[in-house]
């Protein structure tokens, strides 16, 4: 196959806009039109904000892991850089009053993240692998670190604020309430996630594809792996800015903790979490992800011992994420055997679920036991009160997770069976 060939297959149409292509953007619509009429607090609406900004970095993420295959260890930065240009352009307005829309203002924050990349794109993307990974991590590190240093910019440790309140109204709004943020935000959530799922059926986004599977056959048929990358890199970052102009605008602050290790190892974290090999993956990740820095925060200590544990058993069991497990039922779904899993899968899953709140239990009952003060014997676990300290609990839990996961084990094979018949051609036997 010439390059030509491989020309006309990546610039050939892939069809027109059909409904299936459209409905699912016209449903994420819909829902997120109406989902704060649903959830009318606050708080709620903080925490769909939060996830909002989570799905736009993640998604951004993903053209580099995803569709580049460049492991970036560092890849914050481009979200706080432009974060930071946005709560600098806010506080510019205020002092000079500018006429500046807020509305623009994520735009802004995208073209500093471009800028960055672009800057740090021209050095880091002439290698891949494991030396990308390494500039990656070193690159991260020294930006995190002049945060603290370069206090006129970074603003050292406080970090900068702003009050976004200042802009310029847009239609009478002056986005003093949570719910007038929100919307800003949807619109560019939706917007970006349409550019970056057209990105992806470009002839570079393809390129993406084969640089990341074989970049010796892509650069035996014409093209430059080292620009390909440099692109998708560049690409990266600027929806990385437009998820820190967002953050801008939604906390009015950001601080070094935007930019430190600890950031771009959460986004890798929600990426894998919810399937880098799938466009929708990140979505699901950084959606559970958010749900459970949030509001599992809220009910235990140890929240992040149970994320570590989702995604260390993401990794081993299910590498395609929580996107991979759903599409793994596309086959069986097509050909109408879907309905075969339904009964299996409760009598499998029921009980595991029940022995994975036990565990859970038993971890919580270990550290109220360990930790709690003097005196303090009772602890509150789902919706019970009881004595930590007393035998009969312990031996109520352990006997219940016991059963739950021997139970589990004996409709294995049961539901093993009927994953085999789902998935079997007709007249094909497994």
């Amino acid at each position: 196959m010439n390059r030509q060939a491989v020309q006309n297959q990546t610039t050939a149409p892939q069809g027109g806009v059909t409904l299936a292509t459209a409905l699912p953007w016209i449903i994420s619509t819909i829902v997120l039109l109406f989902i704060p009429l649903v959830f009318t607090s606050n708080s709620a609406i903080t925490i769909m904000n939060q996830m909002a900004i989570t799905i736009i970095f993640a998604l951004a993420y993903n053209m580099l892991l995803g569709q580049g295959g460049m492991l970036s260890f560092g890849h914050a930065i481009y979200m706080g850089f432009g974060g930071f240009v946005s709560v600098h352009v806010i506080n510019y307005v205020e002092d000079y009053s500018l006429p500046l829309p807020l509305p623009v203002l994520p735009l802004l924050g995208g073209l500093a993240g471009l800028a960055l990349a672009i800057l740090i794109g021209s050095f880091s993307t002439r290698k891949a692998g494991t030396v990308f990974a390494m500039i990656s991590l070193g690159v991260g590190e020294l930006i995190a670190a002049c945060s603290v240093i370069i206090v006129v910019f970074f603003g050292g440790e406080e970090g900068v604020s702003g009050d976004r309140t200042y802009g310029l109204p847009v239609f009478g709004i002056e986005f003093l309430q949570q719910i007038e943020v929100y919307y800003l935000i949807v619109f560019w959530l939706l917007l970006s996630a349409l550019l970056m799922y057209l990105f992806s059926r470009t002839p570079v986004g393809r390129m993406a594809n084969a640089v990341r599977d074989n970049p010796e056959r892509a650069e035996f048929l014409g093209y430059s792996a080292r620009w390909v990358r440099f692109f998708s890199f560049c690409a990266s970052g600027f929806f990385c800015g437009i998820a820190g102009g967002l953050f801008a605008i939604n906390y009015e602050i950001l601080t070094e903790e935007n930019l430190n290790l600890v950031q771009s190892g959460s986004i890798l974290l929600i990426t894998f979490l919810g399937g880098v090999g799938f466009f929708f993956g990140p979505i699901i990740g950084a959606i559970v992800f958010t749900l459970l820095s949030t509001v599992l925060s809220l009910q235990t200590d140890l929240w992040q011992l149970y994320v570590g544990a989702l995604f260390l058993a993401a990794v081993m069991y299910f590498p395609g994420g929580l996107a991979g497990v759903i599409m793994m039922h596309w086959p069986a779904f097509k050909m109408g055997n879907i309905r075969l899993l339904i009964g299996p899968y409760i009598k499998t899953f029921t009980p595991c679920l029940v022995g994975i709140l036990g565990t859970a239990a038993l971890i919580e009952m270990t550290f109220h036991f360990r930790h709690a003060a003097i005196g303090d014997e009772e602890m509150t676990l789902f919706w019970t009160t009881f004595n930590s300290h007393s035998v009969l609990p312990w031996l109520l839990v352990v006997a219940v997770t016991a059963a739950a996961f021997w139970l589990t084990r004996r409709n294995l094979p049961e539901m093993v069976a009927a994953w085999h018949t789902a998935n079997s051609l007709p007249g094909v036997s497994k």
